[in-house]
């Protein structure tokens, strides 16, 4: 997809009704079908926010961000993510948590950023996360510094999450779940799924 494309759709996007829940379990892990509103809010998750951010390649494709996670003694090392994390005291709203962590993280400055809109909380089972994912963009490709939390960036053209060809599953073992079979995107041989491939669902449905 064309960046100026992508932008002239941006007001659209602001209007469409979001898939939801609907969408994103089109490419959820049996663990997280467990889990219905009540348990969740038994639970009592803590929060977070990530942001889905876009923005023009070399070539004036529309390009997402996505990183991969340095490998740490935790639920999540080494996995694919949004930039984003939990909530801290000094943020006014979860919009401000993921654009803090998205400048921590990976040095794209707030100010530069344009929020498009809110998307639907994803409930992260493994770490009793409940994640609030945000669309947003910048004009230009951004000059990306990576703290110590990020092993690495991927780039992921809008075109090859739009392809339905890239949609699969793939058999996984982690600390909290052996030998199952998830639905995941095959990007560029990167392997997405659990929470993050329920996020890029959505954004998947609000795109095409």
């Amino acid at each position: 997809m064309n960046f100026k494309d992508f932008t002239k759709k941006i007001e659209d996007l602001q209007q469409m009704k979001l898939g939801g829940l609907e969408a994103q379990f089109r490419m959820a892990p049996q663990l997280r079908l467990r889990y219905n509103k009540d348990k969740i809010i038994a639970n009592n998750p803590r929060r977070a926010a990530v942001l889905a951010l876009l923005y023009p390649n070399i070539k004036n494709e529309t390009t997402l961000l996505l990183t991969q996670r340095a490998i740490y003694k935790g639920t999540h090392s080494a996995q694919i993510s949004f930039p984003g994390g939990k909530t801290e005291k000094r943020d006014l709203n979860l919009q401000e948590t993921a654009l803090r962590e998205t400048f921590e993280e990976v040095g794209v400055v707030p100010s530069t950023i344009a929020v498009i809109r809110e998307l639907t909380d994803v409930y992260i089972p493994p770490s009793n996360f409940l994640a609030t994912p945000f669309l947003g963009f910048v004009d230009k490709k951004p000059q990306f510094i990576l703290n110590h939390e990020v092993a690495t960036i991927i780039e992921v053209l809008v075109s090859d999450l739009l392809n339905e060809k890239n949609i699969t599953s793939v058999n996984v073992s982690t600390s909290y779940m052996e030998n199952s079979e998830v639905p995941c995107f095959k990007i560029d041989n990167h392997i997405i799924w659990g929470a993050t491939g329920m996020m890029l669902s959505e954004i998947k449905e609000l795109l095409k």
